[in-house]
C-alpha cells in the first residue's frame, strides 16, 4: 500500500507532463521514464528482426553446416530448430507483456525467483548479448573485407602485408567504433535507422534470392537440397554423423534466430511496449525464419559445384571451406557476385548496429539496480536520453573477447569466431531458461499481460527449456578434432573456448554471490 501511494504520488507530479499509459504501468513496476519512449512498434520489432539478420547469420555461419551436416543440415535442420526457437520466444514473448522493462530477462527472473535468480539471469543475459555483438561485427568485418577485395586485387594481397587475419580485424575495430558512433545519437534516429533494416533485410534477401534462381546456369535438384549428406569436421560418419557432427550443424539456425530479447530491451523506449514488444519478439522470430529458409534453399539450389565448396584448397577456389561464398563464386557472374556481397555486408552493418544498441539497454538497466562493477557510471543517460557510457563500454568488451580471432586454427576455419558465436548463443539462451522455468513453475499464481499463452503454457515452456539445455551441450562441444585434448594433434589454437570463458565466468559468479553479493542485494531497486 504504501508502495502505490508512492506511485500515485509521482504520477501526480508528473500530472503536468500529460503522463502516458506506459509511463504508469512502468511506474508499477518501480521506474520512472529516463529513455525517452519514442519507438513505435514497427521500430520494436524491427530492432529484433535486425538483431537476428538474415542476411548477417545466413551468410557468416552458413560454413558451419555446411562441414558439419551438409545441406540436409540446412534444408531440414533449419525449420525443425526454427519451430523450438519460436517456442521459446512465445514463452518470452508472455513475459514481456507482463513486465514490458529494458532489464528484460533479468527482471523477469529477479520478479520471479528472486535476487539470486535475477542476478545470474541478468549477467549470463549481459555476457550473451556482448559476445553475439562481437560475432556480428567480425562477421560483418570479414564480409567487408572480402567485398574490399573483390573490387582491388591490390587490395587484398597489399592491405597490411594481404594478411587476412589481420585484415579482418583491422575492419572489425573499425566498424565497432562506427556503430559506437552512430548509438550515441538519439533514439529517433536509432529507430530509424532500425526501420531502413527491415526493409533493407526484406528487399536485399528478396534480390539475391532472385538472382540465386535466375542467373545461374544450372541449379541443384530438390532430392540433393534435402538428402545430401557432407562431414567435413575432422570426425568420423556413420553414428557419430547423426548424433554429434550434425547437431553441430545445427549453430547456423540457433546462432541466427538469436538476440530477440531485444524487443524487451527496448520496451522502456516503445509505445504500448505491453503489447508491442511481446509481438515484436515472436514476429521477428517468424519472419526472419520464413525469409532465412527460402535464402538458404536458394543458396544451395545454385551449389551446382559443392566439391569447390568443400575444398580448402584456394587454387580451386578462393572462397573454399564451405563458405557460402564459394557458392555465389562459382554460380554468379562477377557483376552480380559483387552486388549479393554489397547486399549483405550492408545488412550486416545494420545487424551491428541494432545488437549493440540492445546490448547497451540490457547493461544500463542491470547497472542501474547496482549489479556491475561501475554501475554508476553505465546508468547515466545524456541529454539525449541516451546511456552513452553503456554503449562505449560493451564496444570495448567485445573487442577485448574477440582478440583470439587474430590466431587460426590449424585447419583454417574461424575456429575463434565459431567460439564467439557460441558464447553468444550459450548465454543468451541460458539467461533465456531461467525465467522461463520460473514461470512454468509459478502456474495459475503468474499475472499474466495483456498479451499471454493461456494454458499453452504447460506445454510449450517445457519444449523450450528441453531445447535450450540440449543445444548448449552440443556448442560446448569440440568443433574439430586437434580441439579434442586426448588428439595426438591437439592444439590451443583449435580449441573451442567458449566452455572455458562461460565455466570461469560461472564460477566467478558463483564465488562473488556468496561472499558479497548475496549480503547486499535485493533484486531490482525501485527509482520511485
Amino acid at each position: 500500500m504504501r508502495y502505490l501511494k508512492q506511485v500515485s504520488l509521482y504520477l501526480n507530479m508528473e500530472q503536468k507532463q500529460d503522463v502516458s499509459k506506459e509511463e504508469i504501468l512502468l511506474a508499477s513496476l518501480g521506474y520512472k521514464q529516463e529513455l525517452n519512449r519514442s519507438w513505435s512498434g514497427f521500430s520494436n520489432f524491427a530492432i529484433s528482426f535486425s538483431v537476428i539478420s538474415i542476411l548477417s547469420g545466413c551468410f557468416t555461419t552458413f560454413g558451419q553446416a555446411w562441414n558439419n551436416g551438409g545441406p540436409l543440415a540446412i534444408a531440414v535442420g533449419w525449420p525443425v530448430i526454427s519451430v523450438f526457437i519460436l517456442m521459446i520466444g512465445l514463452s518470452m514473448a508472455e513475459l514481456a507483456s507482463a513486465y514490458p522493462t529494458s532489464g528484460g530477462i533479468y527482471w523477469w527472473a529477479a520478479k520471479l525467483g528472486g535476487p539470486k535468480a535475477g542476478f545470474f539471469a541478468g549477467w549470463l543475459n549481459l555476457i550473451g548479448l556482448l559476445a553475439v555483438t562481437a560475432s556480428v561485427v567480425y562477421g560483418a568485418a570479414t564480409f567487408l573485407n572480402i567485398t574490399l577485395g573483390t573490387f582491388s586485387s591490390d587490395y587484398a594481397t597489399g592491405f597490411l602485408s594481404g594478411d587476412s587475419i589481420n585484415q579482418q580485424f583491422f575492419w572489425f575495430v573499425v566498424i565497432m567504433i562506427i556503430i559506437t558512433v552512430l548509438n550515441t545519437f538519439s533514439s529517433n534516429i536509432q529507430s530509424a535507422l532500425n526501420n531502413i533494416s527491415v526493409w533493407w533485410h526484406v528487399f536485399g534477401a528478396a534480390l539475391v534470392i532472385a538472382i540465386l534462381v535466375i542467373t545461374p546456369a544450372e541449379h541443384q535438384d530438390l532430392k540433393w537440397i534435402f538428402t545430401t549428406r557432407i562431414n567435413n569436421s575432422g570426425f568420423s560418419g556413420g553414428v557419430t554423423y547423426w548424433v554429434f557432427v550434425l547437431p553441430l550443424g545445427f549453430l547456423l539456425t540457433q546462432y541466427t534466430i538469436t538476440g530477440f530479447d531485444a524487443s524487451a530491451h527496448l520496451s522502456e523506449e516503445t509505445k504500448d511496449a505491453h503489447l508491442t514488444a511481446a509481438k515484436g519478439i515472436w514476429k521477428s522470430i517468424f519472419y526472419s525464419a520464413v525469409g532465412g529458409y527460402i535464402l538458404l534453399l536458394a543458396f544451395l539450389y545454385a551449389a551446382t559445384k559443392p566439391e569447390n565448396v568443400s575444398s580448402f584448397d584456394t587454387s580451386v577456389n578462393p572462397f573454399g571451406g564451405g563458405s557460402v561464398i564459394s557458392i555465389l563464386y562459382d554460380a554468379l557472374s562477377p557483376l552480380m557476385f559483387k552486388l549479393v556481397l554489397i547486399i549483405s555486408t550492408v545488412g550486416q552493418l545494420f545487424c551491428a548496429f541494432a545488437c549493440l544498441t540492445s546490448c547497451s539497454r540490457m547493461l544500463f538497466a542491470f547497472s542501474r539496480d547496482g549489479v556491475v562493477p561501475g554501475h554508476k557510471h553505465w546508468a547515466k543517460v545524456n541529454k539525449n536520453h541516451v546511456p552513452v557510457n553503456a554503449v562505449l563500454i560493451s564496444a570495448l568488451i567485445g573487442i577485448i573477447v574477440t582478440l583470439p580471432a587474430l590466431w587460426k586454427s590449424p585447419r583454417g576455419i574461424p575456429t575463434a569466431f565459431y567460439a564467439v558465436v557460441s558464447v553468444g548463443v550459450i548465454g543468451l539462451y541460458l539467461a533465456f531458461i531461467i525465467p522461463i522455468w520460473l514461470r512454468w513453475k509459478a502456474g495459475n499464481s503468474f499475472t499474466a499481460g495483456e498479451w499471454n499463452l493461456g494454458k499453452k503454457y504447460k506445454w510449450m515452456n517445457l519444449v523450450a527449456i528441453l531445447e535450450i539445455i540440449i543445444m548448449c551441450f552440443y556448442f560446448i562441444m569440440p568443433f574439430e578434432p586437434p580441439a579434442v585434448p586426448w588428439n595426438e594433434n591437439f592444439t590451443w589454437v583449435a580449441v573451442n573456448y567458449a566452455p572455458i570463458l562461460l565455466g570461469i565466468t560461472l564460477i566467478i559468479l558463483l564465488v562473488w554471490w556468496q561472499l558479497s553479493v548475496k549480503y547486499w542485494f535485493t533484486g531490482p531497486k525501485k527509482t520511485i
